[in-house]
């Protein structure tokens, strides 16, 4: 079971995504992403994805077709090794921007009344 939690820093929006993108599985996915506005950057938290086909790799070529046209930038951070060979046995890997999640949260604060930075992962209380 696919699970998602998103996260709104500034203009950047962190979707941390746990379990697997499959077929039969990716509607939140997609209506999350479509749900995301005044962003510059939607970044995926693969940290706690567990595997990927076929229609959740076309998923996320037509979630960064769809972002990328509204002039929003689509990242990945915390690619499991796992994920990372799937695009480059795929050919994928030169599509899709790898982050670090110290390059996405220093660009990012949280929007909190105290102005406080995040020290970890804002993932990894939900994954």
């Amino acid at each position: 079971m696919l699970k998602l939690n998103s996260q709104k820093f500034e203009d950047v929006s962190i979707i941390c995504v746990s379990g697997g993108i499959v077929v039969g599985e990716t509607t939140s996915l997609r209506r999350i992403i479509e749900m995301q506005s005044d962003v510059s950057m939607v970044v995926l938290d693969f940290g706690g994805v567990n595997r990927i086909d076929a229609g959740g790799l076309g998923l996320l070529l037509d979630l960064r077709e769809s972002l990328q046209s509204k002039g929003v930038e689509f990242r990945l951070m915390n690619v499991t090794q796992m994920v990372h060979r799937l695009l480059e046995l795929t050919c994928l890997d030169g599509v899709f921007e790898v982050t670090s999640e110290s390059t996405v949260l220093a660009s990012a604060a949280p929007r909190r009344p105290s102005g406080g930075r995040f020290v970890s992962s804002p993932c990894a209380q939900h994954v």
